[in-house]
């Protein structure tokens, strides 16, 4: 016989748990978001050009309303270049993490990330069609590049899904596939362009922040936060599809909605980042998995720990790639990609 007041703890453990949660989401996001703006403040003083680091920390502390002793030329590096930029990786790697943290859980893939499934390579043909016939259109940029990463995901998405669902090893090989006959879309559009672009256009394909556009800056940080605060709603839906699709429409998941969602959102977020840097390779593998495996699976958790840590992520990846070999600079997608290619390998064995 069950008395009152263990039918009360009973009853009452998830609304305790949901407060665990909230509690332990509050404080991981509050660390990593007092790192980012630590990130922020830090990678904007370090550049091939030498800053005075009081008088920076001064102008960076009065947000550019008073120049604290730095000379016009560094005044215009601090708040021109350097800080847009910055931004712009923290607002590319937010997004790209948000994307893969949701993709993994919505297919059930730990593999599932943009840049394998041939997602930024559509997002990426969208944006050299938009630079191509509406180059003087800036606006036309993100939604091409939203376009073809929306079509990239449907393509995979329908090509990976079998009798037996949309198995890791149909999703990877059907990412080769898309990602392969978007290559050669690339390279057709790329044949269009005179000698002078093709180069700057293959740099920026690696991953290219140094042609930061005010005019998609604040586009791309809007998109970000949209995005990341949309898929953490749907956080519960998607820890219930993680047991499965059928569990969890029995669970009362609209399954059919919430996939829409997912990838109408997470499209949204590849194509900007795209649009705004070329194609930045396995942020959204590394990060979502770092999350996971520091703050567990619940993606309450998970998906907002994921854009911060992108955020950081891309800032420390573009900050090494911009200052290695300075005055000449790195794709930050190489520098991505040593970090991302051997847990790929990883993770792939462990599949």
């Amino acid at each position: 016989m069950i008395t009152s007041s263990s039918s009360d703890t009973f009853v009452a453990s998830p609304a305790r748990q949901n407060r665990v949660t909230l509690r332990k989401t509050v404080i991981s996001c509050a660390l990593l978001a007092g790192a980012l703006l630590l990130a922020i403040v830090l990678m904007s003083l370090i550049g091939s050009e030498q800053l005075p680091a009081r008088a920076s920390l001064c102008a960076l502390a009065s947000l550019g309303t008073t120049p604290c002793g730095l000379t016009r030329d560094q005044f215009d590096i601090l708040f021109q270049i350097r800080l847009p930029r910055i931004l712009l990786a923290a607002a590319v790697g937010g997004s790209l993490a948000t994307a893969g943290a949701a993709y993994q859980a919505l297919l059930r893939n730990p593999l599932a990330e943009p840049y394998l499934l041939g997602i930024s390579n559509g997002a990426a043909v969208g944006t050299m069609i938009a630079l191509i016939f509406f180059g003087a259109i800036e606006w036309t940029r993100p939604v091409l590049a939203f376009t073809g990463a929306l079509l990239a995901t449907l393509a995979v998405y329908r090509l990976a899904s079998g009798r037996a669902g949309a198995t890791p090893e149909r999703l990877i090989l059907a990412g080769v596939i898309v990602t392969t006959f978007l290559s050669s879309v690339i390279v057709f559009v790329t044949t269009l362009m005179d000698a002078t672009r093709i180069r700057s256009f293959t740099f920026w394909l690696l991953g290219d922040l140094s042609g930061t556009s005010k005019a998609l800056l604040p586009i791309a940080i809007t998109i970000t936060v949209g995005g990341a605060l949309a898929l953490t709603l749907h956080a519960r839906s998607l820890n219930l599809l993680m047991l499965g699709e059928r569990d969890a429409f029995d669970l009362g998941v609209e399954v059919g909605r919430v996939r829409m969602v997912v990838f109408l959102v997470a499209s949204l977020l590849v194509g900007s980042s795209v649009a705004a840097s070329g194609s930045v390779g396995y942020v959204g593998l590394v990060v979502p998995h770092l999350a996971r495996l520091s703050l567990g699976s619940d993606n309450r958790i998970s998906i907002p720990a994921a854009a911060l840590g992108g955020a950081l992520f891309v800032i420390v990846a573009d900050t090494v790639a911009r200052t290695i070999i300075a005055p000449r600079e790195l794709p930050v997608g190489a520098i991505t990609a040593l970090i991302g290619a051997p847990l790929f390998i990883y993770l792939l064995k462990r599949v």
